[in-house]
């Protein structure tokens, strides 16, 4: 059991049959003890978001997840496959498990799968990925001022805002957290 003011971004814990995992924690002193930790938890399993003010002294299950490497191998109805390149044990996880991963994720494709028991509860992809621009629109002659951004659709369908040099065909490193443009690849 761990107190609230004693959790951080990315502490797992068990309310329920529910698994939360924490990606913003605020403490707040308050006058005469009265403490209180404002916190935002995603849902492990159904991916909804909530912000919730717990007492600093308030107490929870932590939970320690398991991170495996695992590799990408395809897509049936709405399932996707992964296999663990160690044991080649398999596992499926649907849309709502890999959530905003789905926007970067490619056929052999190696990311960490988190692993709670036996079961898989989500993905965590890498901080920057590379991938390649497949449609973009040519830069307008004279539109230079400032930081002028294009939208650009990569590999995977997704579309991304790349600045005006950028052309098909280029392969580009995007912020996997902000689905920014960080910069071309050679």
């Amino acid at each position: 059991m761990k107190e609230a003011q004693d959790l951080r971004a990315g502490n797992t814990v068990k309310m329920g049959n529910d698994l939360l995992i924490i990606l913003k924690a605020i403490y707040n002193k308050g006058a005469r003890g009265a403490s209180s930790v404002k916190m935002k938890m995603k849902n492990l399993s159904t991916g909804s978001v909530s912000e919730t003010v717990y007492r600093a002294s308030d107490k929870f299950d932590q939970v320690i997840l398991e991170h495996k490497q695992m590799q990408f191998l395809y897509e049936t109805n709405g399932f996707y496959t992964f296999m663990d390149q160690e044991t080649y044990e398999q596992m499926d996880l649907n849309k709502d498990d890999l959530g905003d991963a789905l926007h970067y994720l490619k056929e052999e494709m190696v990311i960490d799968v988190i692993v709670y028991g036996t079961k898989a509860v989500g993905v965590e992809l890498p901080a920057q990925v590379d991938t390649k621009i497949t449609y973009t629109e040519p830069a307008v002659k004279g539109d230079t001022s400032g930081k002028v951004l294009k939208a650009a659709t990569i590999e995977t369908g997704y579309e991304v805002m790349v600045p005006l040099y950028c052309v098909i065909g280029d392969k580009i490193r995007i912020n996997t957290q902000t689905d920014e443009f960080v910069s071309r690849v050679n």
